[in-house]
């Protein structure tokens, strides 16, 4: 099984290094990433090409003029630019532990998409970790256990890992808390409803929700990655959400209509 890896990213370089510096550690090196840039300056497109010529993955760089936050259009280049079997979506402040990508192979199932969770950073300890380089994809339960003690995380247990079982599928029409900070799916059935709905552009907020409301509509079930593939989410300024109204009513209709395919999707770009 063939799997990508598309990391949405703007103008943060320190945080996509330490995020590159994760994939390149990974017990399961069998992917490749592609870097869906949001219009960043050249400072991004510098470092993947540095790191492009020593990641033992396939590193691509997509980019596009900055007006404002259109991650959806980028997310779906991304797709578009891949013939993986397998996609895993994630965001430039999220590290990976080291059996990030094999747990979500692991979990893989046809007919199910992937949803984990995340433990978020404080500002203080997010500063060490970039200034230290420190490498949390190698960290143990141990030392996070002393972060939360001292409370550099807001919490530990998403950090246990719990086997596969039939409590992963209890909850198979859930949408509400799935992140594309930590999402996979089939890319035939993200192609099957359009990708991300570009209609979400100039406003952060629901896009995610957005495509977990359209997969299971089109039949594809939620599956928990929780307690097997987490990230580190570094802390970052909230985003605005001025207009987020105005997402709020695109999926109140989208709710309504009950519609799979997205309006403005990824049939753009094959």
């Amino acid at each position: 099984m063939r799997i990508a890896v598309i990391v949405a990213t703007y103008n943060r370089p320190d945080a996509l290094a330490a995020l590159l510096n994760g994939y390149k550690n990974q017990d399961d090196p069998d992917f490749e990433v592609i870097i869906a840039d949001d219009g960043s300056t050249a400072e991004v497109r510098q470092l993947v090409e540095s790191y492009a010529r020593h990641t033992p993955f396939p590193l691509t760089h997509l980019w596009h003029e900055d007006r404002g936050f259109r991650a959806t259009v980028m997310r779906n280049r991304g797709l578009a630019a891949t013939r993986a079997d397998y996609v895993i979506y994630t965001d430039a402040d999220c590290v990976p532990p080291r059996d990030f990508v094999r747990q979500h192979r692991r979990l893989a199932e046809p007919g199910y998409f992937l949803s984990g969770n995340r433990t978020l950073l404080s500002e203080r300890f997010t500063a060490r970790v970039l200034r230290q380089h420190l490498p949390l994809y190698d960290w143990g339960l141990p030392r996070w256990l002393g972060a939360w003690m001292s409370r550099d995380i807001n919490r530990w247990l998403p950090l246990l890992r719990l086997p596969d079982g039939a409590w992963r599928r209890r909850e198979p029409d859930r949408w509400k808390g799935v992140k594309t900070c930590n999402l996979s799916a089939w890319r035939k059935d993200l192609i099957a409803v359009n990708g991300f709905d570009e209609s979400y552009a100039g406003i952060w907020g629901l896009e995610d929700s957005d495509l977990a409301i359209r997969l299971l509509l089109a039949g594809i079930k939620y599956k928990s990655a929780r307690f097997a593939a987490p990230v580190f989410h570094l802390w970052h300024k909230e985003a605005d959400r001025s207009g987020f109204a105005e997402n709020q009513r695109l999926l109140d209709d989208l709710i309504a209509s009950r519609r799979t395919y997205a309006k403005l999707g990824v049939d753009q770009y094959l």
